[in-house]
């Protein structure tokens, strides 16, 4: 029976030389995340009594990344090997009794249900090593059993190079990820030698050990290739990115969303979708973002973390950030919407109209060039084209209010603190910094003067 202790160990040392790159390896981003917070994300549901970070190469860097997950840090100076790895974390193991998992900050899309899996089959008494079968297993250390390979017991690991041709015939490789007694584990990587020609302690030496003692070595099938696979170029970053994709892309589609093209849809952090939702190509999600039903996204467009009404339609080469869109309104084409942008139903934003920490009411519309920033905006006001809310006086920021049915022309500038009252008209080319009263035209604009007799300048003859 498992013990309820559970300890997780993430190495995440590697330096990966072959990202070329000078951030730690486990620092780069796939789906918007870090490859190592997409482990340790993996990790949280099993409720760990504590999680182990091994870190190495870029120590500090991936300490501060992975602080927020309350982890324990140990590090490994110098890298020799995964045994070595996990040899530093054995202080940090004071248990003798429970079980620990091994993961590896590289592995990101490990899935949550796999590491139950993988503990359930260790059960705090066996050693369990996670696996999967590959069609084309070449470089993998393979899963040698006793008797009967689709049934028996795990009997030893043997990497690709050492395989006889019988066993290079094995499909059933190891993954890197395992759990093992807790107990058991710190005997056996304290035992562990560096005769080999790398002169390194191997992690899967402790197999031997296992099967020596008379321990049962069992394990766990990883449900897909891709959770399992490791990063460790560019190449390989980019191939598991549109896995990854492919994998959320053909989920949304299973729910009923329509997309003009899954293999042109990016998704990093949460896409949650109504019915009958249209998603043209090229669109970006980032954070938490809601759409739902009916919601139409054109394409080109990035949104993060926002939400859209139903029936609203957000036209081609729109940024949305932390906004609310409402039911029915119209948002782009080439719109911007910041944070604290709150549309109302049925708001009209059209292009080249950004809005900033803004309220627009039902039916308020703003259709062409213009900006709202630190406003109120009531219902059915329009906002014409080159007008702006001038909120900033290089210090503080003010708000504007503009009343219910408002008018404002075009190239206005209202400069805050300021408040339009309600069917307020305001002339266009008008630069206002007085309130203006309801119901009434307000025009701020400079005399128009003619100097007839007027020349342009001239060139200056060479």
């Amino acid at each position: 029976m498992q013990d309820t202790a559970l300890n997780v160990v993430v190495m995440a040392a590697g330096k990966g030389t072959r990202m070329k790159s000078a951030l730690p390896k486990v620092l780069h981003k796939l789906a918007g995340r870090s490859l190592i917070q997409h482990v340790l994300d993996a990790a949280v549901p099993l409720a760990a009594t504590r999680t182990i970070v091994i870190t190495g190469h870029g120590a500090e860097q991936v300490e501060a990344a992975s602080a927020t997950n309350g982890a324990v840090f140990v590090r490994q100076m110098p890298q020799l090997g995964t045994g070595h790895a996990v040899q530093q974390a054995v202080p940090a193991l004071p248990e003798e009794t429970g079980t620990t998992l091994i993961l590896n900050g590289d592995v990101p899309l490990v899935r949550t249900e796999t590491l139950r899996a993988l503990l359930a089959a260790s059960a705090g008494e066996r050693l369990a090593l996670l696996t999967v079968t590959l069609v084309n297993p070449a470089g993998y250390g393979r899963i040698v059993r006793t008797g009967d390979q689709a049934g028996g017991h795990v009997r030893a690991i043997v990497e690709h190079k050492d395989a006889s041709h019988a066993q290079l015939a094995i499909h059933e490789v190891y993954t890197g990820i395992l759990a093992a007694p807790t107990a058991a584990l710190k005997r056996w990587v304290m035992a562990l030698q560096d005769n080999n020609a790398q002169r390194e302690f191997y992690l899967t030496d402790i197999v031997a050990m296992a099967v020596a003692e008379g321990l049962a070595v069992t394990s766990a099938q990883a449900g897909s290739e891709t959770e399992v696979l490791g990063v460790n170029s560019p190449h390989q970053l980019a191939e598991l990115e549109r896995r990854h994709q492919a994998d959320i892309a053909n989920a949304l589609m299973d729910a009923g969303v329509r997309l003009a093209d899954p293999a042109r849809l990016d998704v990093r952090g949460s896409l949650v979708c109504g019915r009958d939702v249209e998603i043209d190509v090229n669109c970006v999600f980032e954070g938490t973002v809601t759409l739902a039903d009916n919601v139409k996204v054109g394409a080109n467009c990035v949104i993060r973390g926002a939400s859209v009404g139903a029936g609203a339609v957000i036209h081609p080469f729109t940024h949305i950030e932390g906004a609310q869109v409402g039911p029915g309104a119209l948002v782009g084409p080439f719109a911007r919407l910041r944070p604290g942008a709150v549309l109302g139903e049925e708001v009209h934003i059209g292009n080249f109209v950004e809005v900033k920490n803004s309220t627009l009411a039902k039916g308020a519309k703003a259709n062409h060039l213009a900006y709202l920033g630190d406003a109120t905006v009531g219902e059915r006001v329009n906002f014409g084209a080159g007008s702006i809310t001038a909120n900033y006086d290089g210090a503080n920021k003010h708000r504007t209010v503009i009343g219910n049915d408002v008018h404002v022309g075009s190239n206005c500038v209202l400069v805050a603190p300021i408040t339009l009252g309600d069917g307020a008209t305001i002339g266009g080319g008008s630069t206002l910094s007085k309130d203006a009263p309801a119901g009434q035209l307000t025009v701020a604009r400079a005399k128009q003067v003619n100097l007839p007799g007027w020349t342009r300048p001239r060139k200056l003859a060479r």
